[in-house]
């Protein structure tokens, strides 16, 4: 586990699904196109430029490290808190669990438990609990209202 992948809220960047799924077939089309020659003419398609810029970004740097390295949304009000009282991870905040954490329960259903890791086990647990995740693939995603 890469600790700088860790947000405030408790997620971690290395299970997102982007990371996981995303980025390694960006990584294949990226390759592919590359092979047949797509790089010179990505003029002539409308936005070919921009999108070959994207997709070569986020197939060779990725598209984000983690809300601490000033990826995500710069106004979420868990990153803001966070950083205003100067916690590395809500879960060792005095006030966990906030106001902050119930749209983010809903949308991550596992993140309540590994929260409950990390302030009960502390780093060495969570984060084994995040390595042995990523050998299985496992890739989370926002899931509220994902059934509707």
């Amino acid at each position: 586990m890469d600790r700088k992948y860790a947000c405030h809220c408790g997620l971690y960047c290395g299970n997102c699904a982007v990371k996981v799924k995303v980025e390694p077939a960006a990584k294949v089309l990226y390759d592919e196109m590359s092979k047949l020659g797509f790089e010179g003419i990505m003029s002539f398609f409308p936005d070919g430029e921009k999108f070959w810029s994207f997709l070569k970004g986020m197939s060779v740097e990725g598209v984000c490290i983690s809300c601490k390295a000033g990826s995500g949304n710069p106004a979420c009000k868990v990153r803001l808190c966070a950083k205003e009282k100067n916690v590395e991870m809500c879960a060792l905040c005095e006030s966990y669990p906030c106001e902050y954490f119930k749209e983010f329960f809903e949308g991550y259903p596992m993140l309540k438990h590994d929260n409950a890791i990390l302030r009960e086990k502390g780093w060495e647990s969570w984060g084994k609990l995040q390595d042995e995740r990523h050998e299985k693939g496992f890739g989370f995603a926002y899931a509220k209202d994902s059934n509707e």
